[in-house]
């Protein structure tokens, strides 16, 4: 059989649980005294699915998994690791958890909320880099919100 007569569909795109897991995510950041974002653009070009400002300034990133197929195609999880103090994993609750590295903190998520279930490794950022980050960080809600203002 011709290579261009063979039709494979591969997914590794789970929107539902995506969304589900994200929003939890978020849920929980904000119960944790931190301010969530979604979808925030890095200065690597990476995007962080939620980052969260705590309530002294410390940095959170967590990088959703849909499921294992979005995990072991999806490798850039330690670039996001420079722009943060703490870093999860977020997933849902039937994820196989024990296949992810044990460096990064572990959040079990569904749309109605979240648990630590792995704190996550603190690393403090250099303060030049934290500061540009929180400004960022700033801006971008502040836009988002303006822009929702007005759309609504």
């Amino acid at each position: 059989m011709p290579a261009a007569a063979l039709h494979i569909d591969l997914v590794f795109s789970r929107p539902e649980t995506t969304l589900s897991v994200t929003r939890g995510a978020a849920r929980l950041m904000a119960d944790m005294g931190y301010a969530p974002l979604l979808e925030v653009g890095l200065p690597n070009g990476r995007r962080a699915d939620v980052m969260a400002l705590g309530p002294r300034g410390e940095i959170a990133i967590c990088e959703v998994k849909s499921g294992l197929e979005d995990f072991r195609v999806d490798r850039k999880w330690g670039e996001y690791r420079p722009y943060c103090d703490l870093f999860y994993f977020a997933v849902a609750p039937e994820f196989p958890s024990d296949i992810l590295p044990d460096e990064p903190g572990l959040i079990v998520a569904d749309g109605f909320g979240g648990a630590v279930v792995r704190d996550a490794c603190s690393a403090p950022l250099a303060p030049a880099r934290r500061k540009a980050l929180t400004i960022a960080f700033a801006r971008l809600g502040a836009l988002r919100t303006l822009r929702d203002q007005a759309a609504g």
